[in-house]
């Protein structure tokens, strides 16, 4: 079964008050991290019609900060369908309700798993690729799940060889003093 990726997308509005604020006046980023992994979930089960976890989350960079008062508006869309598992692209906005002015916030890829009434993973439909960007979405998802992979398998601890992985370290902000037992 394949459904259409519109069928599935979510979009939620919250006004930004006061006690969403950290110690420096803007939103809390654990505020702002805790909506979007409501709107995944809801984007993921509305897709795959079951409840659903979250297995993990991309990157996530704050790149504009969101003040009190501001209209923070998030959108989720399915980008890659695998067997079990969703990886739902979020999308943050805040909006100035007084000028008007929109900028974007941050963006963030959460990979959803669905799970059956049992606890057992289940099986997702499938996404209907309709666009160029719906293409490049999924293509990206499936990159970025091979770089997260090789990533995984390179620095795993019994696969780490230090002789080739001090170059890293060079021209960086630390300093190696190893003790006679590594």
């Amino acid at each position: 079964m394949f459904k259409h990726i519109k069928d599935s997308q979510i979009t939620i509005s919250e006004l930004m008050r006061p006690m969403h604020s950290n110690f420096s006046g803007k939103i809390h980023g654990g505020y702002i991290l805790n909506l979007m992994d409501q709107i995944a979930f809801a984007c993921a089960s509305k897709h795959s019609r079951h409840y659903c976890v979250t297995a993990s989350v991309n990157k996530v960079d704050f790149l504009n900060p969101i003040e009190v008062g501001e209209l923070v508006t998030l959108k989720a869309s399915v980008n890659y369908t695998g067997r079990t598992s969703m990886v739902i692209g979020v999308r943050v906005e805040s909006e100035n309700i007084q000028t008007g002015e929109t900028k974007h916030c941050n963006s963030s890829y959460f990979t959803m798993v669905a799970k059956d009434n049992n606890g057992k993973n289940a099986p997702v439909p499938g996404i209907i690729l309709d666009s160029k960007t719906s293409i490049r979405r999924f293509s990206r998802s499936i990159a970025l799940q091979k770089l997260d992979k090789n990533r995984s398998n390179e620095f795993n601890a019994s696969e780490f060889q230090l002789k080739d992985n001090l170059h890293l370290i060079e021209n960086q902000n630390a300093k190696i003093e190893l003790n006679n037992n590594l």
